[in-house]
C-alpha cells in the first residue's frame, strides 16, 4: 500500500492535477487504496505551490466522477433481467431479495448515492446497483459530484493546513477506516447467516417458501 501511495505521489510531482484524478479514479475501482491518504497528500502538495487548492479539489472530484461513471456502466451492462437470473442459479439468494432491493434503490438511491461518498468502500460499491437500476445518468452524475465535491474538500483542505505534518491524516484515519471495513464484513456475515437459516428453514417447510414468494 506504502507503494501505491508513493506511486500516487510521484504523478501529482510529475504530472500535477491530472495525477490527482489518475489516484482518485483508481481508488474507486479499487477501494483498498485509501482517498483519506491520496486526498491530503493533494492537499500538502498544493502547500507546495504546485497547484492550487481549488484545482486539486476538482481534479479530485473529476476522478472521482470518472470512477464512479466506469462502475455505473458496469452496472448497467449487468442488467436486473441477468442479476435475477443469477440469482436463480446461485444458493441461498432468492429473486425475490434482488427485486426488494431493487425497489429499495429506485425509492432512496439518490440519498444512497450521495451519503455513500463519505463511507469507505460503499461510495465505489454505491455506483454498481445505481446502473443496475438505471438512475438517471444526469441524476447519479449530481448526486456522485455533490457529495466527491464535500468529501474531496475536507481532506485536501486537512492536507493543505497540515503541509509537512500531512501524515497526522493516515495516523488517525487508517483505524477508523478499518473499523468501518469491519463493519461492512460483519454485516455482510450477518446477511449471510440470515440467508443460509432461510434456506434451512424452508428446507424443513416448504410451504414456507412458497407463502412468501406468494407475497
Amino acid at each position: 500500500m506504502n507503494t501505491i501511495v508513493q506511486w500516487v505521489l510521484d504523478l501529482m510531482d510529475s504530472i500535477g492535477g491530472p495525477g490527482i484524478a489518475l489516484g482518485i479514479f483508481l481508488e474507486n475501482i479499487f477501494p483498498p487504496i485509501p482517498s483519506e491518504v491520496i486526498l491530503p497528500l493533494a492537499g500538502f502538495t498544493a502547500a507546495q505551490g504546485r497547484y492550487s487548492v481549488v484545482e486539486a479539489i476538482l481534479w479530485a472530484t473529476l476522478g472521482s466522477v470518472t470512477g464512479a461513471l466506469l462502475l455505473y456502466g458496469l452496472g448497467a451492462a449487468l442488467g436486473m433481467d441477468r442479476l435475477r437470473g443469477i440469482a436463480r442459479r446461485m444458493p441461498l439468494v432468492d429473486v425475490a431479495d434482488i427485486d426488494k432491493t431493487d425497489a429499495w434503490f429506485s425509492r432512496h438511491g439518490a440519498k444512497a448515492v450521495f451519503f455513500g461518498r463519505f463511507v469507505p468502500g460503499i461510495r465505489s460499491l454505491i455506483s454498481i446497483p445505481a446502473g443496475i437500476d438505471r438512475m438517471p445518468l444526469a441524476k447519479f452524475v449530481g448526486y456522485t459530484s455533490a457529495g466527491s465535491l464535500i468529501w474531496n474538500s475536507l481532506f485536501v483542505w486537512i492536507g493543505f493546513q497540515l503541509g509537512d505534518r500531512y501524515e497526522l491524516v493516515e495516523r488517525y484515519m487508517d483505524p477508523i477506516s478499518k473499523v468501518v471495513y469491519a463493519l461492512i464484513v460483519l454485516t455482510a456475515l450477518g446477511v449471510l447467516v440470515w440467508m443460509v437459516r432461510r434456506s434451512l428453514r424452508r428446507s424443513h417447510d416448504p410451504d414456507d417458501h412458497i407463502e412468501l414468494e406468494k407475497r
